[in-house]
């Protein structure tokens, strides 16, 4: 499974079904208004086939909003610990379920092993007021035939119509475009910032599925091109078609490694990110800062900076 950001435009759904496909689900960006009105109606007792689990905490919505689409994605293999939480919730209302999540030590530990360090530590922690931004995750997938929003902060999900197919057909990526770009016209006086993101199938698995397809036809095109060969009188014009399609699958071979090759360098780029990212460098900083003041070089440091910035005025 791989997690696509996508810079939002109407182009992003002429995208999405060309290089994407399956597309489990979307999830959506946006700057949280508080008290903002809702007038859609909130199904109370919805599909039992669909997970939806309340917000309980307020850090986790973009935990929760890839979740909302793991839980409800047959085609995705979530391992033995979701499954368990998936099973053992399964009858449970939202609320218990949003608690469920939230004592899960496998989810805790895997929100946090992404969570920024904090070099200060304060002796309070500051609520968010009316001038904060605050930002919030929702998810879009049809289930059952049904495209849904799932807002861990409403009561319940919202059925955005009926759909055809599942997550690698079109229409239900037809049937959300409308729906996310009504919620962000709405804000586009006064907010420009938003996101989309789509779970798609991993890309490296697929390359490597492909690449083991293709070397098989490989494999056959070669015992044909050695049984004609072996004939007294061996057809040239099989052999030469053989040939040509032998080609072309061996570009097929080599454009599918090229790939998996991108896919795990690409891979190796964000572990490397996001280890930079979660680094605490504070105590470096210091220590730097220290040692520059010990030399008596930290002071004309500062001086020759605050030279260079008036000279820019």
């Amino acid at each position: 499974m791989n997690l696509l950001t996508l810079f939002f435009s109407t182009l992003v759904f002429f995208v999405i079904p060309l290089f994407c496909r399956p597309v489990y689900g979307l999830i959506f960006l946006f700057k949280w208004r508080p008290g903002e009105k809702d007038d859609r109606l909130v199904i109370k007792d919805p599909n039992p086939n669909l997970f939806f689990a309340s917000q309980v905490i307020n850090n986790a919505c973009a935990t929760q909003a890839i979740l909302s689409i793991l839980m409800n994605c047959s085609d995705i293999d979530i391992g033995p610990e979701l499954s368990m939480l998936k099973e053992f919730t399964k009858n449970f209302p939202p609320e218990l379920k949003g608690l469920a999540i939230n004592n899960s030590d496998a989810i805790r530990a895997a929100h946090n092993s992404f969570a920024r360090p904090e070099p200060f530590v304060l002796d309070e922690t500051k609520a968010a007021t009316k001038d904060d931004d605050v930002y919030h995750f929702i998810s879009y997938l049809p289930v059952d035939g049904v495209l849904y929003e799932l807002d861990g902060l409403k009561e319940g999900p919202i059925s955005l119509g009926p759909v055809t197919g599942g997550p690698g057909d079109l229409d239900w990526l037809q049937a959300v475009q409308p729906v996310i770009q009504e919620r962000i016209e709405r804000y586009s006086r006064s907010e420009i910032r938003f996101n989309l993101m789509a779970i798609i199938k991993n890309r490296k698995e697929m390359y490597t599925a492909e690449l083991k397809e293709l070397q098989k036809r490989r494999e056959r095109i070669l015992q044909q091109i050695s049984a004609l060969q072996s004939e007294r009188v061996a057809d040239s014009t099989n052999i030469e078609t053989l040939n040509k399609s032998l080609s072309e699958v061996n570009a097929g071979i080599e454009g599918a490694t090229e790939k998996i090759l991108m896919e795990e360098e690409k891979f190796k780029k964000w572990r490397t990110e996001n280890i930079r990212r979660k680094h605490n460098y504070i105590p470096f900083l210091f220590n730097f800062l220290k040692i520059l003041a010990e030399k008596k070089q930290l002071k004309p440091l500062i001086e020759k900076a605050k030279q260079n910035t008036s000279n820019q005025r």
